[in-house]
């Protein structure tokens, strides 16, 4: 079955599908065109545990299901990178911002009818 990823570092986000089947090296193979690094200079890790993802494991057994990694909902998967002296960088993920809040102006008000053709029923 297929799930949905983003892979995440700092400011990058990439959008990736692969199969529950697919190992942790595999979908590093698929990464390095993308972030121009070869696969043993990239660490993929757990966002919540941050947890290094062991590479002849397959992305099912990490946790991350067809169920659990959808296409409208993908899972998150860290990205690190080793440093030139040979240690992996700390993973680190910028939070996206939270648009402001909408004007009062622009909410809807209780009480009023909704345009024509745009009726709740």
């Amino acid at each position: 079955m297929d799930v949905f990823l983003m892979v995440r570092r700092e400011k990058q986000t990439i959008f990736l599908d692969a199969t529950e089947e697919d190992t942790v090296l595999q979908l590093k193979k698929k990464l390095e065109p993308i972030v121009k690094r070869a696969p043993e200079d990239q660490r993929l890790y757990n966002v919540d545990t941050k947890d290094p993802l062991e590479d002849n494991k397959t992305l099912g057994d990490c946790g991350y299901k067809a169920t659990t990694a959808r296409a409208q909902d993908p899972a998150s998967i860290g990205l690190a990178f080793r440093l030139n002296d040979d240690t992996f960088e700390q993973g680190y993920i910028k939070t996206y911002t939270i648009p402001p809040e909408l004007p009062d102006v622009m909410k809807p008000q209780e009480g009023t009818v909704p345009p024509a053709g745009l009726s709740s029923e």
